[in-house]
């Protein structure tokens, strides 16, 4: 059975139900210290607007640095659940982003960034893109950053993006999201309901395993069926986790190497940018 096919719900299945099911699980393709969980040509075609996610973990060694490379129509955000890594980019941003921190980063219509090592050490963490509506894929860039100091927490939860519990992260978001970090101790449990018409609900898994009553583990993503409800978890070791509900993005994915836009014409539009701005940070001598 295809992902898209397991997650549409058959036509007799009920309309409420207390528990979702787990659909897909599975431990993306690993290159280096990065794993590749999810890409707009997979589940990122189903589980828009999140459209792409990378796990990176250095495990102690010496984090590569990527260069200054673009993206338009999408939006970034990269939290650092451990560790530290550098960031740098076109709207004149640079610095150090901490352990419990977030970049967020609004491409628009185009915007290079780049970013690698931190201090020397363990660095864990996730870098999610998530797709623009029509109205900011071809807008202004913008990029922000946040300290582990700036980010609400209800719980166990750390509000990454949207809001829960009553309180909400103060980075607007594109759509109608809810992006959170979730640290458990082991044997603690702890529930997730999602918004009303969030039929899009997964997450991956950064450190130790959980029970949902499935056992998930270190650098495994899980997609939930959209039927109403919400998941219940009870942490078997201590562990973290990052998991994401929105409701769906009713609009075509058309892909680029590092753009993601709702049409052909408003990718040439942001290719057309990120061309321009890369003629000037060569003209800068920065490529």
């Amino acid at each position: 059975m295809s992902v898209a096919n397991a997650i549409s719900p058959s036509a007799d299945a009920p309309v409420v139900a207390p528990n979702r099911r787990r659909v897909f699980q599975g431990r993306g393709r690993s290159h280096g210290y990065i794993t590749r969980l999810m890409s707009p040509g997979d589940l990122g075609a189903v589980l828009k607007p999140f459209v792409f996610l990378d796990l990176f973990d250095n495990e102690g060694d010496r984090f590569p640095t990527f260069g200054l490379h673009p993206h338009s129509g999408l939006a970034t955000l990269t939290y650092v659940a451990e560790g530290s890594v550098s960031y740098e980019d076109t709207n004149g941003a640079t610095g150090v982003l901490r352990a419990g921190g977030v970049e967020w980063m609004r491409a628009g219509k185009g915007v290079w960034h780049s970013g690698g090592a931190g201090d020397p050490g363990l660095t864990r963490g996730f870098q999610l893109w998530i797709a623009l509506p029509p109205h900011l894929e071809l807008g202004d860039s913008e990029s922000l950053y946040q300290s582990a100091a700036d980010i609400p927490v209800v719980g166990p939860a750390r509000v990454l993006l949207g809001s829960y519990g009553g309180v909400a992260n103060a980075i607007v978001a594109p759509s109608d999201i809810t992006y959170l970090a979730v640290s458990l101790k082991a044997g603690e449990t702890w529930r997730y309901d999602p918004p009303a018409g969030h039929a899009a609900l997964w997450l991956a898994m950064g450190k130790g395993a959980v029970e949902i009553p499935e056992v998930l583990e270190h650098g495994e993503i899980v997609v939930f069926d959209r039927l109403e409800g919400g998941v219940g978890f009870t942490a078997r070791t201590d562990a973290e986790f990052v998991i994401g509900s929105a409701a769906p993005h009713p609009h075509p994915l058309a892909l680029g190497y590092y753009s993601v836009h709702t049409s052909q014409a408003a990718l040439e539009a942001g290719e057309a940018r990120i061309e321009e701005i890369r003629e000037t940070l060569v003209a800068q001598g920065r490529l």
